[in-house]
C-alpha cells in the first residue's frame, strides 16, 4: 500500500521549529550554506498547512510558512 510509512506531522503552538531556507536566496558559502534557519516558534498552528512563526524575540514573521519548509527542533 502506498504511502504505509509516512508519519503525519503536527505541530503545536509553542513548538520550536526550524525553517528550511529556499533554494531561490543565493549564498556565497556554496554547498557549505545552512540547510535551515531558526529556530522559530510556532505562534498560530492551522490545519491547512501554513503555520504563522515568530522569532525568539516575538517578532512575527510577515508571511506564513508551508509544513513541508518546516522541521521540529530537537
Amino acid at each position: 500500500m502506498f504511502g504505509k510509512k509516512v508519519h503525519p506531522r503536527e505541530f503545536h503552538e509553542g513548538d520550536l521549529v526550524l525553517k528550511k531556507i529556499l533554494p531561490i536566496q543565493k549564498d556565497h558559502r556554496g554547498k557549505w550554506t545552512p540547510n535551515y534557519e531558526g529556530s522559530y516558534v510556532v505562534n498560530k498552528a492551522s490545519s491547512d498547512g501554513a503555520p504563522i512563526l515568530i522569532r525568539m524575540d516575538r517578532e512575527e514573521l510577515p508571511l506564513p510558512v508551508n509544513f513541508d519548509a518546516v522541521k521540529k527542533y530537537a
